[in-house]
């Protein structure tokens, strides 16, 4: 009877996990059914909120015009140049805060001030300094990366032990080695915390660049759909955008976990 229990014990933790995945295959299905359920029902008005079916249709309509590519490639390209300048400067300058206090004094207080701004609310702004041109959109996602990537750099930088960086002194280590070598490798769990962060706020970044005046994008074809009270292209917009974000983010996630196991 003991050895059946310790068999039946060590079973139930890779019993879990199967269970686990199987919620999570039925996650989605169950979701969009209830959504169809929910929107067909009459409870609410279907027009506001249209069924999965109907989203279904605006999509392969959307597609078939050849909007929906343009849309898609214009967006994944703002987010992507955005998003590699504001986490290539958060990290630069987070890693120099974090190293040298009197830079810290200096530029912390007003970042602290102009983190909070919500890019949106630069839209006037951005449209008077750049026009309709691509800078804009690139500047707005790059301003929702800078500081959160900031933040992170600082901080790992920051609570990197101490007998580590005395060591590497005491050898006579160079101040750019010291960043390069030991400094940015120990901040890496912080600042990747900080870069796949960011990537979500890339996207939410994307809606008020592309609202700063565009001819193309998904969020830019969500507000013409919604001018147009096409409900359904509407919905189709924000799942598109909910998948770019989700890939992208799942894509950070094994990219980052593959590095990290090579270092």
């Amino acid at each position: 009877m003991a050895a059946v229990e310790l068999r039946a014990r060590a079973a139930r933790p890779a019993a879990r996990p199967r269970r686990h995945q199987l919620l999570a295959l039925v996650s989605l299905p169950l979701f969009f059914g209830l959504w169809e359920i929910v929107s067909r029902s009459g409870v609410i008005n279907q027009f506001l909120f249209p069924p999965p079916s109907v989203v279904l249709t605006s999509l392969i309509d959307w597609a078939s015009s050849g909007d929906l590519a343009l849309d898609t490639a214009m967006s994944v390209s703002r987010v992507v140049v955005g998003y590699v300048a504001g986490a290539l400067l958060g990290i630069v300058v987070g890693a120099a805060t974090g190293r040298y206090p009197a830079l810290s004094s200096l530029l912390t207080p007003t970042f602290q001030i102009l983190r909070p701004i919500p890019p949106v609310a630069l839209v006037p702004v951005v449209i008077l300094w750049f026009g309709l041109s691509e800078a804009g959109k690139y500047f707005l996602v790059l301003w929702g990366v800078f500081f959160t990537v900031w933040i992170a750099a600082h901080l790992g930088v920051q609570r990197v032990d101490p007998l580590l960086v005395r060591a590497a002194q005491a050898l006579g280590t160079p101040e750019r080695r010291m960043l390069r070598e030991i400094l940015l490798p120990a901040a890496m769990p912080y600042i990747f915390v900080g870069l796949r962060t960011s990537v979500s706020i890339s996207f939410y970044t994307l809606v008020a660049a592309e609202l700063a005046g565009t001819f193309a994008g998904v969020a830019y074809r969500i507000d013409l759909a919604h001018q147009n009270l096409q409900i359904g292209q509407m919905m189709g917009g924000l799942v598109i955008l909910g998948l770019l974000s989700a890939g992208a983010d799942r894509g950070f996630a094994a990219l980052s976990r593959s590095v990290m196991k090579g270092a």
